[in-house]
């Protein structure tokens, strides 16, 4: 991966924030202004990727044609999302035809959660109300923050479509909670994919390890500001179907607490959380996300093998 020449110190890109100035082009960054927003714009990227093939996995179950086609243009937006972030990071000098199409799969950076197999249309619902949610809270605070001019511009189309998203898998759950059955297949689902999302805003606070994000105004609140957001919507949400998360609001301190072990391990074969082992270090967790689960060479792969065959067919012609 090649990355254009920064030129500008530290110091220089913070006082052109201090003076309410956006930075344009990479002739305006620092050598670690650069390097934060590709790491950040990485992440994005590819987590809007890998949730094609992952929605697309379980939106063929859709109850009806026109579910299956709601499905099908949430889809076609992530591609969309994607491709913003991926075209921003080739402005900046990065090789994204070798990014996307000759990266290994464990060097992909997105949301474990996505590794395990959305399976079912009830599942890929809870996953329009959870992970979409959780894209929305993020790059929600990215738009109102970033120092970053283009993607600031570029979030402004992509903020609108992550709303109809996640409201798509709000609409759902409510008609799906409508029977007992429904709200049993609901229960399965929130059971193990709410805790996945609650890990999706990275290590706490404490632990973080990337400063420059909030430092270059990158984004505007921390990790677990944002888990909070997520949380105040979410939580009222399955509150609301008669569904159950283990989380509570403080009243006092105005927060949400988790119920249960967390950080925890988490079984995903069986799609299972292993909350009677207790909890366990977020290093461990660590090692869970960067060993990547289930789907992660299948998706990839998925990706990858259309630009592969391609070439076959030009070589062959």
């Amino acid at each position: 991966m090649t990355v254009s020449a920064a030129q500008m110190s530290d110091q220089d890109v913070l006082s052109r924030i201090a003076e309410g100035k956006l930075i344009e082009n990479v002739e305006q960054m620092s050598p670690a202004y650069l390097e934060g927003m590709i790491r950040i714009l990485t992440v994005s990227a590819d987590t809007e990727l890998i949730s094609a093939p992952a929605y697309f996995n379980a939106g063929k179950h859709a109850p009806t044609l026109n579910a299956f086609g709601s499905a099908t243009a949430i889809i076609q937006d992530e591609l969309g999302h994607a491709h913003i972030a991926y075209r921003l990071m080739r402005d900046l000098g990065v090789d994204t035809e070798s990014l996307i199409y000759e990266r290994e799969p464990l060097r992909f950076k997105y949301p474990y959660a996505f590794d395990v197999p959305l399976e079912t249309w009830v599942e890929l619902v809870v996953a329009n109300a959870f992970y979409d949610r959780a894209g929305f809270t993020l790059l929600g605070d990215v738009f109102a923050s970033t120092t970053f001019g283009p993607w600031k511009r570029a979030l402004v189309k992509v903020d609108k479509e992550e709303t109809f998203h996640l409201r798509h898998g709000e609409n759902w759950m409510r008609k799906i909670a409508q029977s007992a059955e429904g709200r049993d297949e609901l229960q399965r689902a929130v059971d193990w994919m709410f805790l996945l999302t609650v890990e999706w805003f990275g290590l706490p606070d404490n632990l973080k390890r990337h400063s420059e994000q909030l430092g270059f105004g990158f984004k505007g609140k921390s990790n677990d500001e944002l888990r909070q957001e997520w949380m105040s919507t979410a939580v009222p949400l399955v509150h609301g179907l008669g569904l159950s998360v283990p989380a509570h609001r403080d009243a006092d301190r105005n927060t949400y607490s988790i119920d249960c072990p967390f950080p925890a391990a988490f079984d995903a074969q069986s799609k299972r959380w292993l909350l009677d082992e207790g909890i366990i270090s977020w290093d461990e967790v660590l090692l869970r996300w960067k060993q990547r689960g289930p789907m992660n060479e299948r998706y990839v792969e998925n990706l990858q093998r259309g630009k592969r065959e391609l070439e076959r067919q030009l070589a062959d012609a």
